[in-house]
């Protein structure tokens, strides 16, 4: 059984900073992508950011610019760095792994206000 154990979220004020971690019970090479996606009530769940072919990265286009996705292979984990914060990030963020099956984490919430 994969488990996805996610990290860092929180309360952060606008304009501020938090880094949100992802750790994997396997090394992360057996994966085809390794993603973040966010949800708050009443909307769809949407892709944030992720990693795909070992190195590529993609964003929407919402957060382009403010966030990076990597990697920690040593460490079977990903991030997201997320800088420049406004209350419109402010959601359930959930990591989310894709390989011969699909594996999501508990979703860690981020509140962003004054």
């Amino acid at each position: 059984q994969v488990r996805l154990v996610e990290s860092g979220g929180g309360l952060a004020p606008p304009g501020g900073s938090l880094r949100l971690s992802c750790a994997a019970s396997e090394d992360i090479f057996s994966f085809y992508s390794m993603s973040w996606y966010r949800q708050t009530p009443g909307k769809e769940r949407e892709l944030v950011a992720g990693i795909r072919n070992v190195r590529e990265t993609y964003y929407a286009d919402s957060v382009k610019g403010r966030f990076t996705v990597f990697r920690d292979n040593a460490a079977n984990a990903i991030h997201l760095q997320m800088n420049n914060l406004n209350p419109d990030d402010t959601a359930v963020y959930y990591c989310h792994f894709r390989g011969v099956a699909d594996f999501w984490g508990q979703g860690i919430p981020v509140s962003v206000s004054s």
